[in-house]
């Protein structure tokens, strides 16, 4: 009877396995090489972003909270890996069998049917395109960790990874991205993330920082401890972020060398004026305003990179490095302790940066991209209903999240373990011996 039942559970998984399993292409000659070797190399930048964002945030708070950081960001890695095989691309990016626009179906459950011939409309695999997604659904969550920096439980922390990927990234991922998505049939333009990556996870990481409560301080300097240390996140992530904005080209040509050009642009730009208003404000030069500056750009260029011309990620940069200088500003006033700025960075950048989308596209880049510069107001009018329906969603499910966590868990550590510091009452390590 043993024997049997061992057999027969061997025999599901064998089915399971071969149903998920790759099959070849019929015809090799649609793979083109180059793509596919481009894609390659993007999706393993974008996933440097994550070890980048692990020592950007890191550095940024007290060295305490270092290790427990820096493990949201790794861990947030392993957890969303096996969730988007398992559903989350599925939810993403399957055929939707109810018609709403709203949210995949179960065709690719456990990459069933995820195979080696070339994805809808490129000359890659479907597969690679599969795990090159997979890296975006990585990062998402993990940006919002840096709003509960130095306080939130760890099996709290892993449950709302999981909730969160599932519930809100994959269905917005499928409102704009995927053919038969409402938002992308409106004609919302976002080439690589302003809506689904930044937009959400901003909007998400103030919910959460005001769910859970300001830090305890405890006679503490909130400062970073090692600026350095950000600095190299920052410059791991301006890295990277070639990988995700031209990556999102699905090709080698022309549009990812202009998504590569117009992203370095912005993120140049955007360091600048945040550090001239840092300076015009305090009256000192900040390294840690550069690094957050850079961000800002990278941010706000994320969903223009595809449809700018060069001069408008000028104007983009230019502009988002003030704006997004001001939001921390704002919320230091208003007291909210969203520890590493992820909303004043990530929601008003990509906000910012989708409705500039709608202002700057130009046929010129894209023939599918046509803002109010280039003849067509009505694209701003699209951009901000895909961001005003992204955040509205986003702050209604990540309070829901919340809520049901910490009914179920808890959110936060005891006040002991929050004095004591994460790295060592929780993970029972530090990051530097006395």
């Amino acid at each position: 009877m043993r024997r049997t039942r061992l057999a027969l559970v061997l025999g599901a998984l064998s089915a399971w396995l071969a149903l998920g399993a790759p099959v070849a292409a019929a015809d090799g000659a649609e793979i083109d090489s180059g793509d596919t070797a481009w894609l390659l190399v993007a999706t393993a930048l974008v996933m440097v972003m994550l070890p980048g964002l692990a020592l950007f945030y890191g550095g940024l708070v007290r060295r305490k909270n270092v290790l427990s950081t820096i493990m949201h960001s790794f861990f947030g890695l392993a957890i969303v890996s096996v969730v988007w095989v398992l559903v989350g691309f599925s939810i993403a990016f399957a055929p939707d069998a109810t018609g709403t626009g709203l949210f995949g179906g179960l065709d690719y459950v456990g990459f069933m049917n995820v195979t080696l011939t070339p994805a809808a409309g490129s000359t890659i695999p479907f597969i690679l395109f599969a795990g090159f997604q997979l890296m975006f659904a990585a990062i998402t969550p993990a940006l919002i960790t840096g709003a509960f920096a130095e306080r939130k439980r760890f099996a709290s922390f892993v449950i709302f990874t999981v909730l969160w990927s599932v519930f809100v990234y994959s269905p917005i991922a499928h409102w704009v991205w995927a053919s038969d998505g409402w938002l992308f049939k409106l004609g919302a333009l976002d080439f690589a993330g302003g809506t689904v990556v930044h937009a959400s996870s901003g909007v998400s990481a103030l919910i959460v920082a005001l769910l859970i409560g300001r830090r305890v301080v405890n006679g503490d300097r909130m400062e970073p401890h090692d600026i350095p240390m950000t600095v190299l996140g920052a410059g791991l992530l301006w890295f990277g972020w070639f990988g995700f904005n031209a990556g999102s080209a699905l090709a080698a040509n022309g549009l990812a060398a202009n998504a590569l050009l117009v992203t370095n642009t912005a993120a140049g730009a955007a360091t600048i004026t945040w550090v001239l208003a840092s300076y015009m404000h305090k009256g000192k030069v900040s390294v840690v305003g550069a690094a957050c500056g850079a961000v800002a750009g990278l941010v706000a260029i994320t969903p223009a990179s595809g449809f700018v011309t060069a001069g408008g990620a000028l104007l983009i940069g230019l502009a988002v490095g003030l704006i997004c200088y001001g939001a921390t500003l704002l919320r230091e006033r208003l007291k909210v302790d969203d520890a590493l700025d992820v909303f004043a960075v990530h929601g008003v950048g990509g906000t910012f940066g989708a409705l500039a989308t709608g202002v700057f596209a130009t046929t010129a880049i894209n023939s599918l991209g046509r803002g109010l510069i280039d003849g067509n107001p009505g694209q701003l009018a699209i951009q901000l209903a895909a961001v005003g329906a992204t955040i509205a969603y986003a702050v209604i499910s990540t309070f829901v999240i919340v809520k049901v966590v910490d009914l179920v868990l808890g959110i936060r550590v005891p006040q002991g373990e929050e004095e004591v510091g994460l790295d060592l009452a929780v993970h029972g390590e530090v990051a530097y011996q006395p």
